[in-house]
């Protein structure tokens, strides 16, 4: 009975807390390394822009990569981390290759011209250097943060933007969710009766297309949220220190199977097998290629991605396909939308803190 009894017992927020503190030693000791590096470089926008670009790059990465090729790494277990690699990286470095050359050297597909964005940053806050350091630490408790509040907000010069792109967010979780909703109410007692056994190889193909697919359409949205240090317009060198340092964080990432918040994938129900997976990445990138076309103002793709995997989830709950019951697919959907939340409420504070136009309209 002692054992059971302990076995239930509820975690305290002081004990996670500790734990955390406990077993991540090296990784506060990195994130404390990087805040001073951010404290002593802020005052030199030629430095401190590619300070807060290479650890945007990394952060946003390793914590978006859920989104787009969370559930291609899931699937693809048994495959050696370089073939991986040399997919995703030569998928991006194509994709932003073809920004620099058509959009006259923006990276990030006319994202950052929409107003409140346009402006290249001439110089710099503290906060705004140290953003995406806060969304390493949030990423490394496996909570799927928004990087386009977190670290977009900084930089906007119009609070009135913000309000746009929180509102085309949560318009574009409000869509995924009723999308997978009645996508798996249709399909996931097929998937359940004729997905069994193992796939034919055509499912690899389609998977690995479609995946790629969502992965260049997921860059022409979420560039902007690395480029947004950077000069509008890059330079040929300018451009290849912006494409290296990412190339590799992203085989790194690969080599160590992804980010811990993978998680937030592998909880879902059958996202190892490649036919779920492949047609999660396919309507997610139907999704985003319809928001990218639709206007020009950055959207939050973690709140799609959430809202497409919450509405996956109870669609299979209702259809009784799922791991869980109806009750499981809504605290986990729940779960997942807190967290957010949280990193939503983090984002606005270092908005606050760092730049007057969102102050002076939020406080007066």
């Amino acid at each position: 009975m002692t054992n059971q009894n302990s076995k239930n017992k509820q975690v305290s927020p002081i004990e996670s807390l500790l734990d955390f503190l406990k077993n991540e030693q090296k990784f506060i000791g990195i994130a404390f390394i990087l805040f001073a590096i951010s404290l002593i470089t802020y005052p030199m926008p030629g430095i401190a822009r590619w300070i807060g670009f290479l650890v945007a790059g990394y952060a946003t990465v390793a914590n978006d990569s859920i989104q787009t090729i969370g559930t291609f790494i899931a699937s693809n277990r048994q495959k050696p981390w370089w073939l991986l690699w040399l997919f995703i990286g030569g998928i991006f470095v194509a994709t932003m290759t073809y920004s620099w050359v058509t959009y006259g050297g923006d990276v990030s597909y006319g994202r950052l011209a929409s107003k409140g964005f346009s402006q290249t940053p001439m110089s710099f806050s503290f906060l705004q250097v140290a953003a995406p350091i806060f969304l390493l630490i949030l990423t490394r408790l496996k909570m799927p943060v928004s990087t386009t509040f977190l670290i977009l907000t900084a930089f906007s010069t119009s609070a009135s933007s913000v309000g746009k792109v929180l509102m085309k967010s949560l318009t574009g979780y409000g869509l995924a969710f009723i999308i997978a909703i009645f996508t798996w109410l249709a399909v996931s007692t097929l998937i359940e009766r004729y997905a069994t056994g193992k796939p034919n190889p055509i499912w690899r193909v389609a998977q690995w297309l479609t995946t790629g697919t969502l992965w260049s359409v997921w860059l022409m949205q979420d560039a902007a949220n690395i480029a947004v240090y950077l000069p509008r317009q890059l330079s040929g060198v300018e451009f290849l220190c912006f494409a290296i340092p990412i190339t590799c964080g992203l085989g790194f990432m690969l080599y160590k199977g992804g980010a811990k918040i993978q998680q937030v994938v592998e909880e879902k129900s059958r996202v190892q097998d490649v036919r779920s997976a492949t047609l999660i990445d396919f309507i997610y990138a139907i999704i985003l290629f319809y928001f990218k076309i639709h206007s020009k103002i950055p959207i939050s793709t973690t709140w799609v991605f959430l809202g497409l995997l919450a509405g996956r989830e109870i669609g299979m709950s209702l259809r009784k396909t799922s791991n869980g019951n109806f009750a499981d697919a809504i605290a986990m959907s729940s779960r997942d939308v807190f967290k957010a939340v949280i990193g939503l409420i983090v984002s606005l504070l270092i908005a606050l803190g760092c730049n007057a136009a969102m102050r002076q309209a939020i406080l007066g």
